[in-house]
């Protein structure tokens, strides 16, 4: 598991390799990860946004922005947390992920980044 705290915001990440929707013969790696945000500070957030940088390892990069996770702009008082599964995938068998969500105090509605740890994402048949 992955974490890392910003602002007060505790994300943190699992992932794992699943077979079941891979298909390595057509260059297809799925990878599931879930994630775990914390809030820590002493105020109500809401996040609004996510930008992912997904590599490859060939060095290729993506980039994925967009409104809230999984459809869900969620509302987090001091000390809730929530959490959501997603997949990503890949045409190589390793790769990694990194990331920010755009949140917002919602007492005065400034606006902060949270980081998204940096998180691998290997094939088992490649961990030799």
């Amino acid at each position: 598991m992955e974490t890392l705290t910003t602002n007060g915001i505790t994300v943190s990440v699992e992932t794992q390799y699943l077979p079941s929707h891979s298909n390595p013969r057509e260059l297809k790696f799925i990878f599931g990860y879930h994630i775990a945000i914390e809030n820590g500070s002493p105020f109500v957030v809401q996040l609004l946004r996510r930008h992912w940088v997904i590599q490859h390892a060939d060095g290729r990069i993506r980039e994925v922005e967009g409104e809230g996770v999984i459809g869900e702009q969620p509302v987090l008082n001091p000390g809730e947390r929530h959490e959501y599964s997603s997949f990503c995938d890949l045409d190589t068998e390793i790769g990694k992920m990194h990331g920010t969500y755009l949140m917002t105090r919602r007492d005065d509605g400034s606006l902060f980044e949270v980081a998204i740890p940096e998180f691998r994402m290997t094939a088992p048949f490649r961990m030799n």
